[in-house]
């Protein structure tokens, strides 16, 4: 017996059958790496100011005092990963390479 499939349904069939692999965007895949490398070198934000309990870099955006709305802890803080996809942007647009550990950003600068 001679069967043939046709194209659409090879396609359905090999569709199913593999599974999908989801890329991570990379922007996101450095966050996520630099936030790893972040906690294994500090126990709060580095940009976290103990005495007055502020935040260095909401200061540098609004050029006032700002205070910290998580108290250093910066798993998560809404902040410190748009500062990070900031500086993903900036050395993208540079066209420099990106730091593999998180100490590495200021020298980038």
């Amino acid at each position: 017996m001679n069967s043939r499939i046709s194209e659409e349904e090879l396609k359905k069939v090999l569709a199913t059958a593999t599974p999908s692999v989801e890329r991570k965007d990379p922007k996101k895949a450095w966050v996520e790496r630099m936030l790893r490398s972040a906690k294994i070198y500090h126990k709060i934000c580095p940009y976290f100011d103990k005495k007055t309990g502020g935040c260095f870099i909401k200061q540098l955006k609004t050029l006032r005092k700002a205070k910290c709305d998580r108290d250093g802890r910066f798993e998560g803080c809404s902040v410190f990963v748009q500062f990070l996809e900031e500086v993903y942007d900036k050395i993208k647009a540079q066209g420099g390479v990106l730091p593999m550990d998180f100490r590495d950003i200021p020298m980038v600068f």
